[in-house]
C-alpha cells in the first residue's frame, strides 16, 4: 500500500490558484509512488483529525499568500500580501500532528516560511537583493544554491547524481530568524538569502536521536515545477516518500 500524503490546498479563496498550483504537487507525489490526499480548507477540524489518522507525511505547498507577520511579532510591510487565516489553520493541524508522530515533512516556499514561524523564527518581509527570487513561474534555473555539508539535502543531491544544484525561484520574502530546532541547510551564495531548512542534528539524547530520524525538509524553490527536467527535484520528492513509506511501515505494522 503507498504511503498517503497529505497536502493542503494552496488558498482559502482563490480558486484559480489552487486549479493551476495544485496539480502539479499532487502529480509529484504520485509519480515519486505515493498516494496524494487533499485536506479542504474549508472542512471541519473534526473532518481533518479524521483525516490526519490515515496519513503517512505533509506536503506543505506554496501559496499567492503571505504568512501573518503578527505571528512573529511585526506589522505588515507595504509589500506584504494578505495572509490565509484558513490556510494557517489547516497548516497548524497538520505540522502539529506530524511533529506530535514524527511523520515526514516536505515544505515548499510558504509552506517553508510558514514551517520556520510555525517554530519561534520569523520571516524578511520583502526581498530587496541584486539576486531576482522571482523570475517567473517558466525559468526552471533561476540562481544556484549553496547546499550544507552533512544535510538530508546534500545525500539527496548525491543520490541525483549532481554535484551543483540550479533552482527555479519565486518568491519575494524569506527567513530572517531560524526557528527553533532548524537549522539552515542551503542559501543563495549571491545574496545569502536562506534557501532550504532541516531539522537540526541530534545531540546524545534518544529523544534528539528520535528527533534526528524524523524527515523534515523545507525549500524555498518548487521542485514540483520542474519534476520532470530536475533530477535534483524528482530525487527531493523521491527521498520524502520513501521516508514516508518507512514511517508507514514502522508505525502501521
Amino acid at each position: 500500500m503507498p504511503p498517503r500524503i497529505a497536502i493542503p490546498e494552496p488558498t482559502g479563496d482563490d480558486p484559480e490558484y489552487n486549479a493551476r498550483a495544485l496539480p502539479q504537487y499532487v502529480a509529484a507525489v504520485e509519480k515519486a509512488g505515493a498516494e496524494p490526499v487533499v485536506i479542504p480548507l474549508n472542512a471541519a477540524r473534526e473532518h481533518v483529525a479524521k483525516l490526519l489518522a490515515s496519513i503517512d507525511g505533509v506536503l506543505l505547498p506554496g501559496s499567492g499568500h503571505d504568512v501573518d507577520p503578527a505571528l512573529y511579532g511585526e506589522t505588515p510591510a507595504p509589500e506584504t500580501a494578505p495572509n490565509d487565516p484558513a490556510r494557517a489553520i489547516a497548516d497548524e493541524l497538520l505540522l502539529a500532528d506530524a511533529f506530535n508522530h514524527r511523520k515526514p515533512v516536505l515544505t515548499i516556499c510558504h509552506g517553508t516560511q510558514t514551517l520556520n514561524v510555525w517554530r519561534g523564527g520569523s520571516l524578511i518581509q520583502d526581498l530587496k537583493t541584486p539576486v531576482n527570487h522571482k523570475p517567473g513561474r517558466e525559468i526552471v534555473n533561476a540562481h544556484p544554491v549553496r547546499i550544507a555539508p552533512e544535510s538530508r539535502l546534500t545525500k539527496i543531491l548525491s543520490a541525483a547524481g549532481e554535484q551543483d544544484a540550479h533552482v527555479n525561484s519565486s518568491h519575494h520574502q524569506a527567513i530572517r530568524e531560524i526557528g527553533k530546532g532548524l537549522r539552515v541547510t542551503a542559501t543563495s551564495p549571491n545574496d545569502d538569502v536562506v534557501e532550504a531548512i532541516e531539522l537540526a542534528s541530534p545531540t546524545a539524547s534518544s529523544e534528539n536521536r528520535a528527533a534526528h530520524e524524523h524527515f523534515v525538509i523545507g525549500v524555498q524553490w518548487h521542485p514540483e515545477r520542474t519534476y520532470e527536467q530536475s533530477e535534483f527535484s524528482r530525487a527531493i520528492f523521491s527521498a520524502f516518500v520513501q521516508a514516508a513509506s518507512a514511517w508507514q511501515q514502522k508505525e502501521r505494522s
